[in-house]
């Protein structure tokens, strides 16, 4: 069974609405998983927002948790981790530097394999290499340059922005928005 812990910054929105329907989404599939989820700037025992409760529950899904702040318990219990933004990422990152292997963002681990990928590693690598030139007082090649805003161009926004404050057709945007990368996700750890 594997051990998912979907993280966002409160715990009360997205992460527990990602949390039920991932859970969800498996048990239909007949997949065998184990679903938490926790936030980076939280504190235990928060009740989920009023909103994200009703998303829940016009799917017919479990709105009860409550938060849950991240920890190293949570950490070292999953296998993998989800964040619905990159600061998320960069959070648990720069907190648990351990668990760099198993932390990606919700879009970014729906996407791997697919060709935006392959445009984000090489952009990473022209970003890297303008850094490194810099410091030297020198530039990329226009051609590089141009490569470059044509990759930041073409990727995606891997952040699933926070509905906190928002009406519930924002929820249920942001519900719809998770739950298409959760799938994603499914048929990735289905090729696992």
């Amino acid at each position: 069974m594997k051990r998912i812990l979907i993280v966002c910054t409160g715990n009360t929105c997205r992460s527990p609405m990602a949390e039920e329907m991932l859970r969800d989404l498996a048990a239909r599939s007949g997949k065998l998983l184990e679903v938490r989820s926790a936030g980076v700037a939280t504190q235990d025992g928060l009740t989920i927002s009023a909103h994200a409760a009703t998303t829940l529950r016009r799917r017919s899904l479990n709105a009860s948790g409550c938060s849950t702040a991240i920890s190293n318990r949570e950490i070292e219990w999953a296998e993998l981790i989800l964040t619905l933004t990159s600061s998320h990422k960069r959070a648990i990152v720069q907190m648990y530097p351990e668990a760099i292997a198993k932390t990606y963002t919700l879009k970014e681990y729906a996407l791997s394999g697919d060709q935006v990928m392959d445009d984000v590693a090489e952009a990473q690598r022209l970003y890297s290499e303008w850094q490194v030139r810099q410091a030297l007082g020198q530039n990329l090649s226009p051609e590089e340059q141009a490569r470059l805003f044509e990759l930041q161009r073409r990727i995606p926004d891997f952040d699933i922005a926070d509905p906190f404050g928002g009406s519930l057709a924002i929820y249920e945007q942001c519900a719809d928005e998770i739950e298409d990368a959760l799938l994603s996700v499914l048929e990735r750890l289905d090729s696992e």
